[in-house]
């Protein structure tokens, strides 16, 4: 009887720690979006909010917390309690960019864990309609033969425009004067204006002006064809620039200290998101193509992003103050 009761015990014994594990979630979630409502973050942060809602029987609750380039809420989720209930929405400037200019309290590698990419936003190469060439090539021979004599415009200094600006001039050796604004909308009605020649801006900015027949395009930044930008090629081609692929990305973060299993656990439900069509036609709808990777996917792709983005700002000198 004594033996029986014990080996009757002994899954029981077993099982205990198991069952002292702590369920999660049992409460809502909070996603931290650093920049204001309407922007492209906060547009990829709520679509994200509702899918993941769905997925893990909880809600997700946006929060707001805008300012310095997207630093004020990317610190604010760095120092969250690492118990899985703070996510970030994270996109380039803030990640891949910012940290390398020394302004960042944090350092992404370091205090953020990547959970998954959402999707890239290809930036598309524009003109007003009268410039006087016909496409990338003669876009870029008019350039070199006049070096210095054009004027491109960016979001500000060390925004994710101006460093991408960069890195196509660099890479088509062209030679033109940074004129930057305080946001995309004053830059694109600068070149529509044609007192700036030229940017490369996010297809969600560009996309209305080019509909409308106020800019024409070039080509884009990502090295494929997109289903979001109809009849504009990609520049690595039509510029003969082999291997020219960037735009901004957007992903999900959290507390670099976040329990391995709840990680795995979020990146599973934002792969189960981005294979809903009715979720890949929202990113569509705010110019994001899907593009999901899982945590070691994107912790290399966000490496390869860095590397580039600092590659550009040692090339082409960049110096942001403050």
């Amino acid at each position: 009887m004594h033996r029986r009761s014990l080996l009757l015990a002994t899954p029981a014994l077993f099982a205990a720690p198991a069952l002292a594990q702590p369920a999660w979630p049992t409460r809502p979630l909070r996603i931290v979006i650093p920049w204001p409502p309407g922007q492209a973050t906060d547009l990829a942060g709520r679509i994200s909010a509702q899918f993941l809602a769905e997925d893990l029987g909880q809600n997700v609750v946006p929060e707001n917390r805008a300012g310095a380039g997207g630093m004020i809420g990317t610190d604010a989720a760095v120092k969250a309690a690492p118990d899985g209930y703070t996510i970030l929405a994270a996109s380039s400037g803030p990640i891949s960019i910012n940290p390398l200019f020394g302004r960042a309290s944090y350092e992404p590698e370091r205090d953020l864990a990547p959970i998954a990419m959402l999707g890239v936003s290809a930036y598309s190469l524009v003109v007003r309609q009268n410039f006087p060439a016909r496409n990338a090539a003669e876009f870029i021979a008019l350039l070199k033969a006049n070096p210095g004599k054009y004027t491109f415009a960016s979001s500000g200094t060390g925004a994710t425009t101006h460093l991408i600006v960069e890195l196509f001039n660099i890479r088509a050796g062209i030679q033109a004067v940074h004129v930057p604004f305080s946001g995309s909308a004053p830059s694109l009605t600068a070149v529509v204006a044609g007192q700036v020649d030229y940017t490369i801006e996010t297809l969600a900015g560009t996309g209305p002006m080019l509909r409308g027949g106020q800019l024409k395009s070039f080509g884009i930044s990502v090295d494929r064809e997109s289903p979001l930008a109809a009849g504009q090629p990609p520049l690595s081609r039509e510029a003969n620039l082999p291997g020219f692929d960037i735009g901004s990305w957007f992903g999900i973060m959290a507390p670099a200290t976040t329990p391995r299993a709840i990680q795995e656990r979020l990146a599973q439900g934002v792969q189960r998101g981005l294979a809903k069509p009715e979720v890949r036609e929202r990113f569509a709808g705010v110019g994001i193509e899907v593009d999901g990777r899982p945590l070691e996917q994107f912790a290399a792709f966000l490496k390869a992003q860095r590397d580039g983005f600092a590659e550009v700002i040692r090339s082409a000198n960049i110096k942001v103050e403050g």
